[in-house]
């Protein structure tokens, strides 16, 4: 990533999600005011390891979907104690962080 500064902008964000609630891509974007960066908001999440630990499996997309071939989210979440609708879906309605 080119750019640190945004991408700790993102992760401090990612950083105050609370254990037990999730947060999607685009409701981060809107936080940091790029709205229509969501995808970057991903790219960014993608690395983060880079730049530190990070609760980063607290971050879905906007119809609760884990990322893709991430195994370990669903698990990471469930322990937090956040359930999940199917396999591969967080219930929004019920773990949406209510940040906005």
């Amino acid at each position: 990533m080119r750019n640190d500064r945004l991408a700790y902008e993102i992760l401090s964000v990612v950083a105050e999600i609370p254990a037990g609630k999730v947060a999607t891509y685009g409701q981060i974007a809107r936080l940091i005011g790029r709205e229509k960066n969501s995808r970057l908001v991903a790219k960014v999440l993608s690395q983060a390891e880079l730049y530190g630990e990070y609760p980063c499996h607290r971050v879905v997309n906007h119809a609760g979907r884990l990322a893709p071939g991430w195994w370990e989210q669903g698990r990471l979440l469930q322990e937090e104690g956040v359930g999940l609708k199917d396999a591969m879906h967080v219930d929004m309605k019920k773990y949406a962080w209510d940040c906005e």
